[in-house]
């Protein structure tokens, strides 16, 4: 890129940005901008700048079309400088997204050491539930940005949903917590089995209905090491579960109204629920990979 090779050819020729922006007629600062890429020479400077270097405008472009004409070489410094952009653009778009990511992991964290901390239950409950509350408004305030999905796409609609329903499922364990901690509520064990299987059911269900849409993304989803690197291993991992979703619901309210130990049936259908989707996409993935498909 030609910041490199103003860089490159100052350093060989000796001069210090300062000396070379004395010579061209501008500041140092100038000078600085130009070789951190953070804008180009016009092409009457370019032309300048090649002659205080003793190389070519070509070497300075790193190109070997141009032959020195002002039209030619500002149809080129405009084409170096929308690439230029774009790259500003990107670097700019993904550290934004790497603090987001910070946060919430951040959050995260910070939910993890609440919960095993804190002494006090309420507080715990309301410390680490808050962070993970605030985590998913952060995530939901910029998927746009951090899934690159333009609002108008109806994709981005189905991520919102997801984010919202997983939000207000949040918020109701929360304030359900709350209120058994302080003693507002108060269940019986059969009426806090039925409330267990409800979530989980309306949670299978849910998702069931909206994986086929979910689009590719880091974010939300059957986030395993295979399905976030291929798209078409995250397209299948998530046709299957909204294939399966729904049976494995209602098999696991039949089991769980029927065994007495809730614990293990819930185990056994969550690890089938994902270990389905997870390993048919494995297999998938796996002969992808190998060129076996």
């Amino acid at each position: 890129m030609i910041n490199d090779n103003i860089k490159k050819y100052r350093r060989k020729k000796g001069l210090t940005q300062e000396e070379m922006a004395k010579k061209l007629h501008v500041v140092r600062q100038t000078v600085s901008k130009w070789e951190t890429g953070k804008s180009v020479p016009d092409a009457e400077v370019l032309i300048r700048m090649a002659e205080v270097l003793d190389v070519s405008v070509n070497e300075l472009l790193g190109i070997e079309s141009v032959q020195g004409n002002m039209d030619e070489v500002a149809e080129e410094l405009i084409r170096v400088k929308e690439r230029l952009e774009e790259q500003n653009r990107r670097e700019i778009l993904t550290k934004k997204v790497d603090e987001k990511r910070g946060i919430i992991l951040l959050l995260s964290f910070a939910s993890m050491l609440a919960a095993l901390c804190v002494n006090h239950p309420l507080a715990s409950i309301l410390l680490s539930t808050g962070c993970i509350l605030v985590a998913a408004l952060v995530l939901y305030r910029n998927l746009p940005l951090m899934t690159s999905i333009t609002t108008k796409d109806m994709r981005l609609r189905v991520l919102r949903i997801t984010t919202i329903f997983n939000i207000g499922i949040l918020i109701a364990a929360i304030v359900l917590a709350v209120f058994m901690e302080l003693g507002i509520l108060q269940f019986s064990e059969q009426e806090e089995k039925i409330t267990a299987i409800a979530i989980v059911v309306c949670i299978m269900i849910f998702m069931g209905i909206v994986s086929p849409k979910l689009p590719f993304t880091r974010h939300t989803g059957l986030r395993l090491p295979w399905t976030v690197r291929d798209q078409d291993t995250w397209n299948l991992a998530h046709r299957v579960l909204g294939y399966i979703s729904i049976p494995l619901a209602l098999l696991y309210t039949a089991c769980s109204l029927t065994i007495d130990s809730l614990e293990q049936v819930t185990l056994i259908i969550i690890l089938l629920w994902i270990g389905i989707p997870g390993g048919i996409s494995y297999i998938f993935y796996w002969k992808k990979m190998h060129g076996k498909l």
